[in-house]
């Protein structure tokens, strides 16, 4: 008997969920809102896929060693069309600092803790012309998802709009991957799924930018690429075909810097007075190439459908951004949507229902991802007080500030640039791999860490970063901006 399988969203999540969940035993059917993807290249279709649906389409992205490593490990034919079409592996060894290169020996793991370089819509358009490959799965396109059909606490398909018209369309599962404007929880009249939330803080804006013929990305030696000035984050993405872009990240309580920095004049002025940007939009390197895109209303959301392991609903299962929004400052959205997507394919695999289904996938995401989320929103709102604290005229920091100022400048910066030991034991969580506190449990690494605090700055001076930028005072006054 044939499984019906209806997956509400087509883009890294649902994707990711019809990649996981095919088989020749299985109909699985993607409803999207928006038109299917045109027949070009990557350059042509990031200029004209219209995705209304997605709102980060063309943000930055970073595609971390967890999703990498499961993209290998079970869609190893999507990986190498991902090459194929242009997307770049960046390697341990190839994101070493320059002071470590020279010492470096590969180790079991390191393949793990590469990342994907590659625009948005280069990965969606390929992992889309794979996923239509795939036994079973089939699209439908420009339908608008207007609710939900159910049999008491039982979801039984979705009613779409197609054209102005609008049908049922029934199945044995539905999978929300509608993002993180899901209106799921009104339909299903659980609109107190909200276990927890918590504000980013910041306004997202980003530009794109191709290298010009003859020109190379900058050496990934000097000023670093991304960096926290306090009132204002930076980061530069590398992507595909010579592309890169570069994501500032505002916090809320800026309002000139964030209302000016839509004009692209203003964004590029930021840019070229950091250090670790600048040499990437050196106008003898590159050019613009888009506008520059916004985005807020950035909250950290974690839902849940089942808690205490009783299910609200059944043949129901949220996924991606419908589930738990993160920050995207700290890049694991796609690569939650996709471990999630892969848990569901591994419990559908163990046990046909529906209620064991929703609590294992709760129970798993909770056990491989709430410690990512906690560890985030602790950030965000130490990231929004430091924003305010720019802001206050003579401000002096408290002794336990200063004290765990200095532990991330004095001890683990000059230790991630010296030791290849305490670099990996602190990338393997940045990728996911493991729990994000799991390196200060283990004593060699605290060791090494304490041993570099406990070091003479005189003696590491050279593992130091720059001066990644100017001080808000300094910049604002550049941009013509109020303090």
């Amino acid at each position: 008997m044939t499984e019906t399988i209806l997956i509400a969203g087509a883009g890294i999540t649902g994707l990711s969920a019809a990649m996981a969940l095919a088989r020749p035993d299985r109909a699985v059917t993607i409803v999207d809102r928006d038109p299917p993807p045109p027949d070009l290249g990557p350059d042509e279709a990031f200029e004209a896929w219209q995705r209304k649906g997605v709102t980060q389409l063309r943000h930055s992205h970073v595609f971390i060693g967890r999703l990498i490593k499961l993209l290998r490990e079970r869609h190893p034919g999507l990986w190498t069309a991902l090459l194929a079409a242009g997307a770049r592996e960046f390697t341990f060894e190839d994101g070493l600092p320059l002071l470590l290169r020279g010492r470096y020996r590969r180790e079991p793991g390191d393949e793990d803790l590469s990342f994907l370089f590659s625009r948005r819509t280069t990965l969606e358009l390929t992992m889309r012309r794979y996923a239509a490959t795939l036994p079973g799965v089939s699209f439908v396109t420009n339908a608008g998802i207007r609710g939900i059909t159910r049999e008491g606490n039982r979801v039984t398909g979705l009613t779409v709009e197609i054209g102005g018209v609008q049908r049922e369309i029934s199945a044995d599962n539905v999978i929300d991957a509608s993002g993180r404007n899901t209106q799921f929880p009104e339909w299903l009249g659980l609109s107190g799924t909200v276990e927890d939330t918590s504000p980013a803080g910041i306004l997202y804006f980003t530009r794109h930018y191709k290298l010009l013929e003859g020109a190379d990305e900058p050496g990934r030696d000097g000023a670093p690429g991304a960096g926290d000035l306090g009132y204002i984050k930076f980061g530069v993405f590398p992507a595909d075909h010579r592309h890169f872009s570069v994501t500032l990240a505002v916090p809320e309580i800026e309002t000139g810097l964030r209302t000016a920095i839509l004009n692209p004049a203003t964004f590029d002025a930021i840019c070229s007075q950091i250090p670790g940007t600048a040499r990437w939009i050196d106008t003898a390197r590159a050019a613009p190439a888009s506008k520059v895109f916004g985005m807020g209303n950035l909250h950290s959301v974690w839902r849940s459908y089942a808690p205490g392991g009783v299910p609200h609903v059944l043949g129901f299962y949220p996924i991606g951004d419908s589930a738990l929004r993160t920050n995207p400052l700290y890049g694991r959205g796609c690569s939650t949507g996709a471990i999630q997507a892969h848990f569901l394919a591994d419990i559908f695999a163990e046990t046909g229902d529906a209620a064991a289904r929703l609590v294992a996938l709760e129970t798993r995401t909770r056990d491989e991802l709430r410690p990512f989320y906690d560890v985030m929103a602790k950030q965000d709102a130490q990231a929004i007080k430091r924003a305010a604290l720019e802001q206050a005229p003579g401000y002096q920091p408290r002794f336990k500030a200063r004290m765990m100022k200095s532990f991330l400048e004095d001890a683990i910066g000059p230790a991630v640039r010296s030791d290849l030991e305490v670099l990996r034991a602190l990338m393997r969580p940045f990728h996911m791999l493991e729990h994000p506190t799991a390196w200060t449990k283990r004593a060699p690494i605290m060791a090494r860490v304490l041993k570099s605090w406990a070091t003479p700055k005189a003696l590491k001076r050279r593992y130091y970063l720059p001066i990644l930028g100017p001080e808000r005072a300094e910049m604002l006054r550049s941009l013509g901006l109020g303090a």
